[in-house]
């Protein structure tokens, strides 16, 4: 039987990855736009490379969208080895440019960019092609997996990254269960995980403060728990529909990095419950058409693959909203196509684009299939 292809993939997942990117350029401008000119002396300096970076994802995207997408999984150990290897250049001296604190940036002259936004996406497609090639899982298959999952989480966490390398650790577990893994195995995975987790806290002092803050920020309102009290309160003040457009009072320079890691408390306060309730909903429409594209396409590579780069979408997401909430420990990890930063841009829009070129083959099998055989 010849395959059929669909001439426009999912349309929903492409309208809806644009429209969050230019709502969100909108709000990056609401955002950063006095501290741009106090700092620069232009207030759409971030607007700017902002858009610039849309244009690149914007074309990422629709490139992707028509390469098929089992193309992928051969070339999938290249794109690892690659953002290994990119992660590492990061600790080269000249190379890797330090920010607040952190080496995770590479300075190429003209740009920064972040390995770490790569790397969480070619990890993704490794493990689908890793964990489908066979109908039968191995332990040695396994094995792999969860060795260049630990590889790519020590890189990022040597940065230091820690909100990254949670963020890849749940979704290379995510992966893992979906696609049939013995539970069992499971188990070899949560002693190191738990001793990790708190040797990480010992050996920084700082990862305990802001546990600390989190439990009670106003203990330490001018330090550790400066940041979540800003973030109450943009949210407490916009209230039901928001202070209105261009008109947050946390972005003079009190919430800090208001246009990346705390974009959603701008939008409480300036558009309210009404608004954050209607980025959600966006987000959960988004994550519902990308998991339902993983589960209709009849190839276990695009299936694993599209379910993978979905859950990085929505546990990144939800890990965001959870931090501006006060739901969780603060963590540097910005709101997907909503946060200021032109790597995460264009890694999400091309992974959209992946999601989309998956979309185009027509449904013939479910994942819950494509994990059994």
């Amino acid at each position: 039987m010849t395959e059929r292809r669909r001439p426009f993939g999912c349309a929903p997942l492409v309208i809806i990855a644009l429209g969050l990117s230019l709502f969100g350029l909108l709000m990056q401008y609401s955002a950063s736009s006095y501290g741009a000119f106090v700092h620069t002396g232009d207030e759409f300096f971030y607007l700017k490379k902002q858009a610039l970076a849309l244009v690149a994802a914007t074309a990422c995207m629709l490139f992707l969208s028509h390469v098929d997408a089992r193309i992928l999984a051969k070339i999938s150990p290249a794109l690892l080895v690659v953002s290994i290897a990119l992660l590492s250049a990061l600790f080269i001296p000249g190379l890797g440019a330090e920010m607040y604190g952190a080496t995770r940036w590479l300075d190429l002259g003209f740009v920064t960019v972040q390995p770490s936004e790569l790397a969480k996406f070619s990890l993704v497609l490794f493990l689908a092609a890793e964990l489908s090639s066979k109908k039968e899982i191995s332990f040695g298959k396994f094995a792999l997996c969860a060795f260049a999952a630990l590889s790519v989480c020590l890189l990022i966490v040597i940065e230091p990254n820690m909100s990254i390398a949670v963020l890849v650790a749940l979704a290379s577990l995510f992966m893992l269960f979906v696609c049939g893994v013995k539970f069992r195995w499971f188990a070899l995975l949560a002693v190191p995980a738990v001793a990790a987790a708190a040797l990480l806290i010992a050996v920084e002092p700082y990862r305990l403060k802001r546990l600390l803050a989190f439990l009670d920020p106003w203990a330490s309102p001018l330090a550790e728990g400066y940041q979540l009290i800003q973030s109450y309160y943009a949210l407490g003040s916009g209230g039901l529909f928001g202070v209105g457009l261009f008109n947050s009072r946390q972005k003079y320079l009190f919430l800090p990095f208001a246009e990346s890691d705390f974009v959603f408390a701008v939008v409480g306060e300036e558009l309210g419950l009404v608004g954050c309730s209607a980025v959600i909903a966006a987000f959960c429409a988004l994550i519902y058409f990308g998991f339902r594209t993983a589960s209709r396409t009849d190839d276990r590579f695009c299936a694993f693959a599209a379910a993978g780069i979905t859950a990085v979408i929505a546990i990144q997401t939800l890990l965001n909203i959870a931090v501006v909430t006060g739901s969780i420990p603060p963590t540097g990890l910005p709101m997907p196509f909503l946060g200021y930063g032109g790597s995460s841009l264009v890694t999400f829009c091309s992974a959209v684009g992946i999601l989309d070129s998956v979309a185009r083959r027509e449904p013939r099998m479910s994942l819950l299939k494509a994990a059994s055989g």
